[in-house]
């Protein structure tokens, strides 16, 4: 039976609980002996763990207090990896590295004790692992210093430093003689996709004697060096105005494309240990092919390609062994997912799903629509058991990714579903500075952030409400860190929402610029401009200027650890909204980072969000505590 019930008033299974303890996502996987490992948050124990699958089902095999995670570069990546049966893992608490020779076992410490030093990225190297070693010189965000460093698994305690050599480095890997290193670095004000280098360096006893650089530079953004089974090196180059992938000699020379097309085979390297394609033993090159959606693609030697599957997102390819492939992705009919893929049979099998116990039939289906040459990505109302009343139109949440440097992607969003479940539709835009479209569409924001992505989020919301989607005056804002930006930025110079809420998200680019981590730290060099040299422009961009000219209610979210976005952003804020006695709620969660991890904070975050456009919009969600709102 269907029940008549305004948008936003329907009843849904979807639960803040639910999602939160039903919402897993594998986040990377490797071939340890013979089984299938990986790594996935676990919100109630806030901490990442290490998972099989075997005979007896899911098992855990690093239980409580191990944290799998490492703080480089503050977002990490790579915080574990299998040398054949053997994990080496890095555990966030302390930052040491160490071995679990089996499950059970006690994590042997394969670092020193040392404070204020992380190691990420980890790549197995032999009978040691690669990885990259940060350094925390002073009390500054900045004091930092890193390399990459070779670590035995003997338990020895040494660690020798491969490379310096720049402020940044990633994916080290040692061709199959032992003879040479190929390594990405960069240095400020670049970021990773703004321009990198590819090196390659001669070893003598475990150090680079001598590097060159033999692609990439300060206009070109290559990424992923991968040894071929022929001695040249692949790697991922945008030189042609989309990350494709290249092949080219080790001593340097004129690239040649492997898969020259208008379509991105690469993207942001935020986090340590993220790969875009997979060379096999044979010569054949499985890829991730991207424009607005991505294909996963066979490449032959021949150059002849085989799209296996389509429309999916977030692809990265884990491991390979004995004809099999590991990756994780997602799509609109599939969570975040682990999966193992038959290269020859070309079949792919679900090893672990991002989403148990929840009711897949109210996931919205998506829409990748355009919106003045804006792309977005479109999720209506979806409850089999609701309909709203005849000649109606549904609120609309539109969402604003981080970064900016991101993607929107095609998923299977538990968040969102927990609002199109009830009612209410979500776009998310990809505004101008996504990735997934070129240089070109990414580079539209380069000097522009605070105008060009407040002009794109408009023109969507806009657009929505032209074409017959949303309700035009029920239309909310919501974005976390950039995306909170965003979010401010709109509400303080457009009538074009009715509220917004803001995660963690900036108020005061000058304070950004002087109080961020380092590997952001010059991140609006690019953006806005050189900080203090432009100071006045990032006056007139950051919201908290404009705040006179706000009207809408805002709900601000922040975690009290949050070394990228402060918490004084949130509160300097708050303090403008109740001067001007503007409806408004700060909430603050102890404990919790640059996005948000634990059980508690999870839950408390996702109701008060939903309560709040409930009380702005004009609709009254059930079963949700109400979130006071102060003036």
């Amino acid at each position: 039976m269907v029940t008549t019930a305004p948008y936003g008033e329907w009843r849904s299974p979807l639960t803040a609980e639910a999602v939160a303890a039903g919402s897993h996502a594998p986040d990377s996987a490797r071939f340890v002996g013979d089984e299938i490992w990986w790594a996935e948050p676990v919100a109630a124990e806030r901490r990442t763990a290490l998972l099989r699958s075997g005979s007896g089902g899911l098992e855990v095999v690093l239980p409580a207090p191990w944290n799998v995670r490492t703080s480089v570069h503050e977002y990490g990546g790579g915080a574990w990896t299998a040398v054949g049966a053997t994990v080496v893992f890095a555990h966030f608490d302390d930052g040491r590295l160490r071995r679990l020779d089996w499950p059970g076992a006690e994590p042997v410490p394969l670092t020193p004790e040392q404070d204020g030093v992380a190691y990420g990225g980890l790549v197995p190297a032999g009978d040691a692992v690669l990885a990259v070693r940060e350094v925390h010189t002073g009390d500054g965000p900045q004091d930092v210093e890193r390399d990459l460093v070779l670590v035995p698994l003997d338990g020895s305690g040494t660690v020798t430093s491969v490379v310096a050599g720049s402020r940044f480095l990633a994916q080290p890997r040692i061709s199959p003689d032992g003879a040479r290193i190929a390594w990405i670095a960069w240095d400020h004000p670049n970021m990773p996709w703004d321009g990198t280098e590819l090196r390659v360096g001669d070893l003598r006893d475990g150090r680079v004697a001598t590097w060159r650089t033999v692609l990439g530079g300060p206009a070109e953004s290559v990424l992923q060096p991968e040894w071929l089974p022929d001695g040249r090196l692949a790697a991922i180059s945008d030189r042609s105005g989309w990350w494709n992938l290249v092949a080219l000699d080790a001593d340097g020379g004129e690239p040649q494309p492997l898969l020259a097309a208008e379509r991105e085979t690469g993207g942001p390297l935020w986090v340590l240990g993220t790969r875009w394609y997979q060379p096999l033993p044979d010569g054949r090159i499985l890829l991730s092919s991207t424009l607005g959606g991505t294909q996963e693609v066979l490449l032959d030697a021949d150059g002849a390609t085989t799209v296996l599957r389509d429309d999916r997102s977030d692809v990265t390819w884990e491991d390979t062994r004995d004809g099999r492939v590991l990756l994780i992705d997602q799509s609109a009919a599939d969570p975040v997912s682990l999966w193992s893929l038959d290269v020859d049979a070309g079949s792919f099998t679900l090893v672990r799903s991002g989403v148990d116990d929840l009711p897949l039939d109210v996931f919205p289906e998506a829409e990748l629509l355009e919106f003045g040459g804006v792309h977005a990505v479109v999720y209506r109302p979806r409850n089999p058991a609701f309909a709203a009343p005849e000649g109606t139109l549904p609120p609309f949440v539109a969402f604003v990714h981080g970064g900016p440097t991101a993607q929107a992607g095609i998923r299977t969003n538990p968040a969102y579903a927990y609002y199109t479940s009830r009612g209410i539709g979500v776009v998310d835009v990809d505004y101008g500075g996504s990735t997934g479209y070129g240089r070109a569409y990414r580079e539209r924001l380069r000097g522009q952030w605070g105008v060009v992505d407040v002009q794109d989020v408009v023109t969507v919301a806009r657009g929505l409400a032209e074409l017959g989607i949303a309700d035009g005056s029920r239309i909310a804002i919501e974005g976390g860190s950039a995306g909170g930006w965003t979010v401010l930025a709109a509400l303080t110079t457009t009538d074009a929402f009715a509220a917004g809420v803001s995660k963690y998200g900036i108020a005061d680019g000058a304070v950004l610029a002087a109080d961020t981590h380092d590997f952001e730290s010059r991140y609006t060099d690019g953006l806005i401009g050189p900080y203090p040299e432009a100071e006045e422009v990032y006056r007139d961009r950051s919201p908290i200027t404009h705040v006179d000219g706000l009207r809408a209610p805002v709900l601000l979210l922040q975690g009290l650890d949050d070394k990228v976005v402060p918490p004084a952003q949130s509160r300097l804020f708050r303090d403008a909204l109740a001067a001007r006695g503007i409806p408004h709620a700060l909430i603050e969660y102890p404990g919790e980072g640059h996005g948000f991890r634990g059980r508690e904070a999870l839950v408390s975050s996702r109701e008060a969000a939903l309560s709040f456009y409930g009380q702005v919009l004009g609709f009254t969600p059930p079963d949700v505590p109400v979130l006071p709102l102060d003036r």
